[in-house]
């Protein structure tokens, strides 16, 4: 899990937290003080190594014809039937021991996110949404390499947009001189809409899909686009955009800001927290799900 945390970190340097410099904070922010960005892992202004790794490995290895295969290989919702809390108790064999900025489980890490959305007085789809956003990562416990699950995303079968980070590294994939997928459009057309375009494979396509017929379209947006940042952040592939996405992106944003910033040490209280949590997985999921 250490590669997955080098990321995530990576992030918060690459996004820093909307509070500017005078202390005002956008109106996608919450009200609560943040962790400020130089208390994290100090990357000295250069990723680590292993972030790079990570990069070279997706860049490379995220083409059109991959992300076909995993959709095959998984959307078929054959491998588990489980329930949402299951899913978070599986998840969290996922400890990263090696992790400096928190000790926290998995579990406890969805907590705080969700805490913080409810704070905040969101709706119970939204804190239903900061819980469950990242138990697509089981697919690490499934075997699939941590390239092939977390990472920044975008769509595939058409050219990569220069606002990804590590841009160079597309070089090395197959689609680069793919005579169709190299090119703005590739297999689209313009303003077809998000719903129409292939994205790569990860853990948010697949929660996605896992979870497409349980939750509002907000909070699908969320799930389906939160690690999108050349579009929601670089504002990259507006010309694949609809009206629709437009409108819903705008949910992803402000669901952004609580998926990177709610990490603290301050844990949650598990044990006093699951019967709520447990109520409101009831109102929106059935007892067990297939993944």
């Amino acid at each position: 899990m250490s590669d997955i945390d080098a990321w995530e970190d990576e992030l918060k340097l690459r996004y820093p937290n909307p509070k500017n410099d005078s202390g005002t904070k956008s109106d996608l922010s919450t009200d609560r003080p943040q962790k400020s960005r130089d208390t994290f892992r100090d990357y000295a202004a250069e990723s680590r190594e292993s972030v790079k790794e990570f990069y070279r490995l997706n860049h490379a290895r995220q083409t059109y014809a991959f992300a076909q295969v995993k959709r095959r290989q998984y959307l078929k919702l054959n491998h588990r039937s489980m329930g949402i809390w299951e899913a978070m108790e599986y998840l969290n064999t996922l400890v990263d021991d090696s992790d400096p900025d928190t000790d926290l489980s998995q579990i406890e890490h969805l907590l705080q996110t969700s805490e913080s959305i409810r704070a905040d007085g969101h709706p119970d789809w939204f804190i239903l949404t900061g819980l469950i956003h990242d138990l697509g990562k089981i697919l690490c416990l499934m075997g699939e390499p941590q390239w092939a699950v977390v990472g920044d995303t975008f769509p595939v079968g058409c050219a990569y947009a220069k606002g990804i980070v590590y841009h160079e590294f597309f070089r090395d994939n197959p689609d680069w001189n793919h005579p169709v997928y190299s090119t703005r459009l590739g297999i689209y057309r313009e303003n077809i809409g998000l719903r129409h375009v292939k994205m790569s494979w990860g853990h948010d396509e697949y929660l996605y899909q896992v979870v497409k017929d349980f939750l509002p379209t907000e909070a699908l947006y969320m799930i389906r686009y939160h690690s999108f940042y050349a579009a929601h952040r670089e504002n990259e592939y507006q010309h694949l955009f609809d009206k629709g996405d437009h409108q819903f992106f705008e949910w992803v944003c402000k669901f952004n800001e609580y998926d990177l910033y709610s990490k603290s040490d301050e844990r949650p209280n598990v044990k006093k927290l699951r019967p709520y949590y447990e109520n409101l997985i009831d109102q929106f999921f059935p007892k067990t799900i297939n993944w």
